[in-house]
């Protein structure tokens, strides 16, 4: 995350807990399909609530759906559907990682996105 070209994985760690909300934005990047990357000339983005994505990897595999909510501190990503069963029927949020999803399509409402995604 932070601008130092270390080896060592206690420092990569700590660098990946102790950085700043505007570094960890670029820690929940997540890869674009084969059109958004033709259209938009960029492999990966940072994910936003209100973007279309498809899960990859694990339980949810090929589900897609809606981003609910985007946690920074935890690098955790929430889809609509996708739900954890508690032991007396409650069904609470499961967070996925970033790097087992693919956006399908971006929501693209804000003009400072669309304006980055030019660039």
């Amino acid at each position: 995350m932070k601008h130092g070209k270390t080896q060592q994985k206690r420092k990569q760690r700590k660098n990946l807990f102790t950085a700043p909300l505007h570094q960890r934005k670029r820690g929940v990047s997540v890869t674009l399909n084969k059109e958004l990357r033709e259209t938009h000339k960029k492999r990966n983005v940072p994910v936003r609530k209100g973007d279309k994505v498809r899960v990859l990897r694990g339980n949810f595999k090929k589900h897609e759906d809606e981003v609910t909510r985007v946690n920074l501190i935890d690098y955790k990503i929430y889809v609509k559907g996708i739900n954890n069963k508690k032991a007396n029927g409650e069904e609470t949020p499961r967070p996925v990682h970033p790097s087992n999803l693919m956006i399908t399509e971006l929501k693209l409402e804000d003009k400072k996105r669309s304006k980055l995604l030019k660039r």
